[in-house]
């Protein structure tokens, strides 16, 4: 099918691999069809198609069959998507800006003031502010893990908008999830270490270990134990014994030693942390805050708003059906705004918050 000149791609039905008392395939044809429409103004730019194959028809016998098809439309807008993010983002610049400007001047005219008056706000923890976190290691670990996975998912946005995943090819997905993730590994253990020893950390060693175990560890049990109930009930989804050995060896023999390789070289990148001002050696005591400014309010706020900012324009309903199974998601260039637009609005509430956080006189902003 076309649309003004513009292909119309999509699926039209699915073939069984059950045998038939004929000895044939079945085939079945898709009677529910799902437009999705990307326009920028009065203007059409693409068209997908997506289809539920749980409403589908058998049309295996060789025999006139009249099909009802239904169909829906679901319009997508590449400007409006953007509304809501560039308004939070104003936002938060317009009153972050009226505040730093506020500050400025008041601390310009109490330096120009003969007066020796005390400092205020954030200025007055500015000597605290660079102070090492606690369990700088484990802090350290997530900076470097959060950054290799970051840099997997631009790959495999990347990969997917040149078109090298394809509808009900699942296993090409899983596969460069794989190799990327062990390929990218030397970035965690670099970023790691580096940060790792900018933060005065002696025991590298140790820190490098627990960035190879912070997300293969959990990640490799879950996996493990669903696998385990796929193959106890006998389900397709279970991965073959082969199939993990060949994991496995990834693991050991890619992944592993880029992440020691990389993590050796970050340890001697001789990169020194350098705060502007000095820090004092004893901190000061962190007056007690109001119960919104608190860490859990703080954590809900900071993810609440980011999910609104694309909860209200994307409809996550369409991606949580792909993750369910029940639908098969195909817009990956919308995909990969929604996720361009959720690391801009965290970006910003993060510090934003961090902002007011430093002004009430908290320095312990690290963990935040």
């Amino acid at each position: 099918m076309y649309y003004d000149d513009l292909p119309l791609w999509g699926f039209l039905g699915k073939i069984e691999g059950v045998k038939t008392d004929s000895g044939k395939d079945k085939y079945f044809l898709f009677k529910h069809i799902h437009f999705n429409i990307l326009y920028n103004d009065d203007r059409v730019i693409e068209i997908n198609v997506q289809t539920d194959p749980n409403i589908n028809v058998d049309i295996s016998e060789d025999r006139k069959l009249d099909v009802e098809f239904l169909y829906s439309i679901h319009w997508f807008s590449i400007v409006n998507s953007c509304v809501t993010v560039l308004l939070l983002t104003g936002f938060l610049a317009t009153i972050l800006m009226r505040v730093l400007k506020n500050d400025f001047v008041k601390y310009s005219l109490i330096e120009e003031s003969l007066e020796d008056q005390e400092d205020s706000g954030w200025k007055y923890i500015h000597e605290d502010v660079f102070r090492f976190p606690k369990n700088k290691s484990l802090f350290s670990v997530i900076i470097g893990s959060g950054t290799q996975l970051l840099v997997l998912t631009m790959f495999i946005f990347l990969l997917a908008l040149v078109g090298v995943f394809y509808p009900y090819n699942r296993g090409a997905l899983y596969t460069a999830l794989v190799v990327i993730y062990a390929l990218t590994s030397g970035i965690a253990g670099y970023t790691a270490s580096s940060f790792y020893m900018q933060l005065k950390g002696t025991n590298w060693v140790r820190n490098l270990l627990l960035t190879g175990c912070l997300f293969c560890g959990p990640l490799f049990l879950t996996f493990f134990f669903l696998n385990t109930v796929a193959i106890t009930y006998s389900a397709t989804a279970a991965l073959p014994f082969g199939t993990i050995l060949v994991i496995l060896l990834i693991w050991a023999l890619v992944t592993s030693p880029l992440l020691i390789l990389c993590g050796v070289t970050g340890k001697n990148s001789k990169i020194e942390f350098q705060a502007p001002c000095s820090t004092n050696k004893y901190p000061r005591e962190i007056p007690e805050l109001a119960w919104y400014r608190g860490t859990i309010p703080q954590m809900a706020m900071a993810g609440f708003l980011p999910f609104s900012a694309i909860y209200v324009q994307v409809e996550l309903y369409y991606i949580f059906a792909r993750v369910w199974g029940h639908n098969i998601y195909t817009i990956y260039s919308m995909l990969f705004i929604v996720f361009i637009i959720l690391i801009i609005g965290t970006a910003f509430i993060t510090v934003a918050l961090t902002y007011f956080q430093l002004a009430a006189k908290d320095h312990g902003w690290w963990w935040r």
